[in-house]
């Protein structure tokens, strides 16, 4: 593995910000840290303010750890390693450890993709494209990163990699001899500045709709956080490979003028995407089932047939932002364009279907926003097979300490789309459980949901799946919503081992009398036993 160094004065000679303090010894930096725990000798240690902690209370143990120098915002002495005073140390670290890793960003063509829903499924389509056109590349999901033969977690949750984290994937990469990456992006990612110098040269927009709003405060501020992609891609340098700069919009999305007018405002190109015939690049003869979707690409006076491995109509618009990324942005031929959207096989627990031989369907999504919830269960709704009386029963909660509108607004959704609804728990953290199923069953029973008939309060999310698995009858559709590709469920500030696949594995298994898995641990299941 490469290893990198660098004199502490040579992170600051392009730094964009004001600074104070000096470099002392100038001592060779090797790494950058945010935990002081995890701090190792020859660190520089960033202090960061906000959160559950402000990292400068930390600086003593990070320099005991062996950090050689300390970045952060207090004005402090006598601090016994070099420290620089910054305004913003958020802001800053991304700058630095982009530095320290030989600016990796500037020799990669970099496909940024933002949204609210679809971020994965797109970064994976487009992935799968630039494997088509025989492109080595790379990708930085909130599942996974993927460097050559190489697959890295990216973490329990959904956020992207912390600054330092990204810069480094991004120097493997260029190690490694790829010339492009895919980086999904989060709003989170972009208020908290952790990708500023990816250095973007393409961004794609999937949607912007109800979500983090406990984060950002309003939908005006969540937009703008997503916003600022398209300010990074107009401050991104000429690259020494070339290469076009290009914002790739969906045309249905509530958010298209504005992100249409940000991206005239700095100057950057941008062409749209979607379902509605207006846009540059659209879908006709729309056509799917359980194993699938085929429909024709429209675009500059051309007709392009396409399939995808993926189930509902939103899924179309995902391979339309990967297509005019990939055609549009990177000059990709269209037909090889339709090879790649082809090649994509699936994405865990994105409409991952279990079956161990019941007599109705058991499928694992992520969805956990109201829109994700809402156009899951309508793809459900669809499936059924028609006149054949089938329901859609769905699980799923709401998460703590997050934005607590989202509660009633996805129940009050599943009480207008799914048949039978069971709200159980996903991710509490330190609020009351019962509290927040609590807010879940009032909007359910606003939109005229009967607790215990349509609607039920399940607090462990094995027994909920179990009883949602108990209620099916042949051809009924079975969703576990929610938790998808994640790995831990968090009560209080301990993260559970969990995944939702596992669980229903197991629950089947149960149902069914056959060998499977153990049912994960939670410890709702102990008061589900007392």
């Amino acid at each position: 593995m490469t290893t990198f160094s660098q004199p502490l004065s040579a992170l600051f000679t392009k730094f964009p910000f004001p600074r104070e303090g000096d470099f002392g010894a100038d001592p060779a930096i090797s790494g950058i840290c945010l935990d002081s725990r995890k701090a190792q000798p020859g660190d520089l240690f960033v202090a960061l303010r906000g959160g559950a902690a402000d990292g400068h209370r930390f600086i003593g143990a990070a320099i005991q750890r062996g950090a050689a120098a300390v970045l952060g915002e207090d004005a402090l002495s006598g601090v016994g390693v070099p420290y620089l005073r910054v305004e913003n140390s958020r802001r800053a670290v991304t700058h630095l450890a982009a530095a320290l890793y030989n600016h990796p960003g500037n020799h990669l063509t970099v496909i940024g993709v933002t949204g609210t829903d679809g971020k994965t499924t797109t970064s994976n389509l487009i992935y799968q494209i630039l494997q088509a056109a025989g492109i080595r590349a790379g990708v930085i999901s909130t599942v996974n990163a993927v460097i050559g033969d190489e697959v890295l977690d990216t973490g329990f949750h959904v956020t992207t990699p912390d600054a330092p984290d990204v810069q480094r994937y991004l120097a493997r990469m260029v190690a490694a001899g790829l010339t492009h990456v895919v980086l999904e992006t989060t709003s989170h990612g972009l208020a908290q500045y952790r990708a500023d110098a990816a250095q973007y040269d393409i961004d794609v927009f999937t949607n912007i709709t109800h979500e983090h709003f406990d984060e950002h405060g309003s939908y005006e501020v969540y937009r703008a956080a997503k916003g600022r992609l398209i300010e990074l891609l107009a401050q991104t340098p000429p690259k020494p490979q070339g290469g076009a700069r290009l914002a790739v919009l969906n045309r249905d999305d509530g958010a298209f003028p504005f992100l249409r007018a940000l991206a005239e405002k700095v100057n950057v190109p941008a062409v749209s995407y979607g379902l509605t015939p207006a846009a540059e690049v659209c879908a006709e003869n729309i056509r799917y089932d359980a194993r699938g979707l085929t429909f024709d690409i429209l675009y500059c006076g051309g007709r392009f047939p396409a399939r995808a491995n993926l189930v509902g109509t939103y899924n179309v618009s995902n391979c339309l932002a990967a297509f005019s990324a990939a055609v549009l942005g990177l000059g990709i031929a269209p037909q090889t364009a339709a090879q790649g959207l082809a090649a994509l096989l699936g994405i865990p627990g994105r409409m991952e279907i279990m079956d161990l031989g019941q007599p109705f369907a058991a499928i694992v999504d992520f969805a956990h926003t109201p829109n994700a919830l809402k156009v899951t269960l309508e793809t459900a709704r669809a499936l059924l097979a028609p006149g054949a009386g089938g329901r859609v029963i769905a699980v799923f909660g709401s998460a703590g300490l997050r934005d607590r509108e989202k509660r009633r607004m996805m129940a009050e959704t599943s009480a207008q789309l799914a048949d039978i609804s069971i709200l159980t728990a996903e991710d509490p953290r330190t609020e009351s459980l019962e509290a927040i199923l609590a807010e879940m069953a009032a909007g359910a029973a606003a939109k005229g949901g009967v607790e215990g008939r349509s609607f039920y309060r399940v607090p462990d999310r094995g027994e909920a799946i179990r009883l949602a698995l108990r209620l099916a009858r042949p051809g009924d559709i079975v969703l576990a919503c929610g938790k998808g590709h994640e790995q831990s469920m968090c009560f209080e500030t301990i993260e559970y081992p969990w995944d939702d696949r596992t669980a229903m594995r197991a629950a089947l298994a149960d149902l069914l009398g056959i060998p499977g898995p153990a049912m994960p641990y939670l410890p709702t299941q102990e008061k589900n036993s007392a």
